[in-house]
C-alpha cells in the first residue's frame, strides 16, 4: 500500500477509492493513488481486497462471479448495503460483516490481538450517528515513555495512508476482526442486501453491548 496523500471523506475520495479497486475480467487490480484523498474505512477495505486476490493469485482461494461481483465497490452504496456497504458502516462494519458470514473471529481483546488483524476504534463509548471512530489494520504495541502505544495502519488525518500509533488510554473501546474463511464470502448471496443493524446506525445511537451482541461477543 502507498504511503501519504492525505485524509479526506468528499465525493472526490469515494471516486479514487473506486478507481483504487478496479475490477476487470473477473480480477481486482488494487492501485490506490498515493496522492489522492483517502479515508479509514476505504484503505482497509482495499487490504481487505488485496488479500483476496493474493489468496487467489496462489491458488488458495476460488470465488464464484457473483461474489466477485459483491466485493466491488459502487458510488452511492448505502450504509449496511453488500460487502462494501456494510464495511464502510458505522459501527462496528467490519465484525458485524465477518460475524454474519462467518469469515473469521471477533474479540476485544488486546492480549490476544495479533499484528494483521482489522480493528475498529471507537474514541469514545458512543456507537452510531454520533460516534468518533477509526477503521485500522492492527499492528501491534509498543512502549513509550513507560505508557503502552497501540499501532496501526490505515487512513490517518492528515496525512492520508500510513502507520500512526496512539496511548492505549485513548481508545475507549475496540474490536478486532481476524479473516480466516475467506470462501465464506459467497454467503453474501444468501444474506439481505441490506443490514437493517448497520443502515440504522447512520441516523440512530446505539451502544457498546449492543454492538457485541451483533458481532457475536
Amino acid at each position: 500500500m502507498p504511503q501519504g496523500g492525505h485524509y479526506g471523506t468528499s465525493r472526490v475520495a469515494t471516486i479514487a477509492l473506486v478507481r483504487a479497486a478496479h475490477f476487470e475480467s473477473g480480477q481486482f487490480f488494487v492501485l490506490p493513488a498515493p496522492d489522492s484523498p483517502s479515508f479509514c474505512s476505504g484503505a482497509t477495505y482495499l487490504v481487505f481486497l488485496k488479500t483476496i486476490e493474493h489468496l487467489r493469485d496462489d491458488g488458495l482461494l476460488q470465488l464464484d462471479p457473483e461474489t466477485l461481483e459483491a466485493l466491488v465497490i459502487q458510488e452511492g452504496q448505502r450504509d449496511g448495503e453488500g460487502v462494501w456497504g456494510r464495511w464502510n458502516a458505522n459501527g462496528p462494519g467490519t465484525a458485524r460483516l465477518f460475524y454474519e458470514l462467518a469469515l473469521g473471529t471477533n474479540s476485544t481483546d488486546f492480549a490476544t490481538a495479533k499484528p494483521g488483524d482489522f480493528m475498529k476504534i471507537f474514541w469514545t463509548p458512543e456507537v452510531g450517528n454520533t460516534e468518533h471512530g477509526h477503521s485500522v489494520v492492527y499492528l501491534g504495541t509498543e512502549m513509550k515513555n513507560g505508557e503502552q502505544y497501540v499501532r496501526f495502519w490505515s487512513s490517518n488525518i492528515p496525512a492520508g495512508y500510513g502507520e500512526k500509533s496512539v496511548p492505549r488510554s485513548k481508545i475507549a473501546q475496540a474490536i478486532f476482526s481476524r479473516l480466516e474463511a475467506p470462501g465464506n464470502l459467497a454467503r453474501i448471496k444468501s444474506v439481505p442486501e441490506l443490514d437493517p443493524y448497520l443502515a440504522g446506525l447512520v441516523t440512530k445511537r446505539s451502544s457498546f453491548a449492543e454492538a457485541r451482541e451483533k458481532c457475536g461477543l
